[in-house]
């Protein structure tokens, strides 16, 4: 699982959505944690063709310029990864550093659930 997590991090990093996708099951979902009201970007999307849009997005405005994973934990079929991230919002330039928690459960070798939790008080600053 942890090489999983690994190489969805890396394409995400390089800005390879469809690698980023194919770490997940055709039925996975992603859902950033926050209120749709206060961020547009928050909210639940399942399946591949969803997932492609909204990382294609993320990966449009965002630029992970960096990542530090502090913590992994790994039981059964979940993993919980904490991490810290630089990123550049390139609309802007602006950059900015966050923690992350993603909270991921596969099946059959693929992602199948990814639950993160951002700052999202601190990303709607940034691109508002």
């Amino acid at each position: 699982m942890l090489d999983v997590i690994r190489r969805a991090y890396a394409a995400r990093g390089d800005g390879d959505v469809k690698g980023l996708v194919a770490a997940f099951h055709p039925e996975g979902s992603f859902n950033l944690i926050g209120d749709k009201g206060a961020l547009h970007l928050t909210g639940n999307v399942q399946g591949h063709q969803p997932l492609l849009a909204a990382f294609g997005q993320f990966i449009e405005h965002f630029t992970f310029e960096k990542r530090e994973i502090l913590t992994e934990l790994v039981e059964g079929n979940c993993a919980a990864i904490r991490s810290r991230l630089d990123i550049r919002y390139r609309p802007s330039g602006k950059v900015f550093s966050t923690e992350v928690l993603d909270l991921f459960k596969f099946q059959d070798g693929k992602i199948v659930e990814l639950v993160e939790y951002a700052d999202t008080a601190l990303i709607k600053a940034v691109v508002s």
